[in-house]
């Protein structure tokens, strides 16, 4: 799966327990009427219980400076949890999941549907708002590693 190059997201969500995400890995355009993302999850990622509280999300493609937030959401770092938004600056839009100020974009969802798949969760997410004002180059995951274009 490797050899297949892919923006850097950070997919994040609030809960009862404040805010999680993870470094997503794979995350696609599903449908343009109704506007649609899919995003995989893996059932042991630790963020996935908060995404499913919340019935929200919010996609955050990161730009080539944030390559140190990379590793903290990639669990590169020791931070876990709501600590991981200690680096960058958040706020929300519409679902209130966290959303990071200077992304290349957000993309704020709601969720309409879940498939399970082996170890995996697909979540399905109705687009309701997204930010795209960030002229700055991405960051893209590429072989194990990720790199600004």
């Amino acid at each position: 799966m490797g050899v297949r190059a892919i923006g850097g997201a950070v997919v994040a969500a609030t809960g009862a327990q404040g805010p999680a995400g993870f470094l997503a890995l794979s995350v696609a355009h599903l449908t343009a009427t109704p506007p649609t993302l899919m995003v995989s999850v893996g059932k042991s990622t630790s963020a996935l219980a908060t995404l499913l509280e919340a019935g929200s999300f919010a996609v955050n493609y990161l730009s080539a400076d944030h390559k140190p937030l990379a590793d903290v959401f990639g669990g590169r770092t020791a931070a876990k949890g709501a600590d991981r938004f200690s680096t960058g600056q958040w706020g929300t839009l519409l679902t209130g999941a966290p959303v990071l100020s200077d992304a290349v974009g957000v993309i704020d969802c709601v969720i309409e549907e879940t498939i399970e798949r082996h170890e995996t969760l697909i979540v399905l997410g109705r687009i309701v708002g997204y930010v795209a004002d960030n002229d700055a180059p991405p960051l893209v995951y590429y072989k194990g590693g990720i790199f600004p274009v």
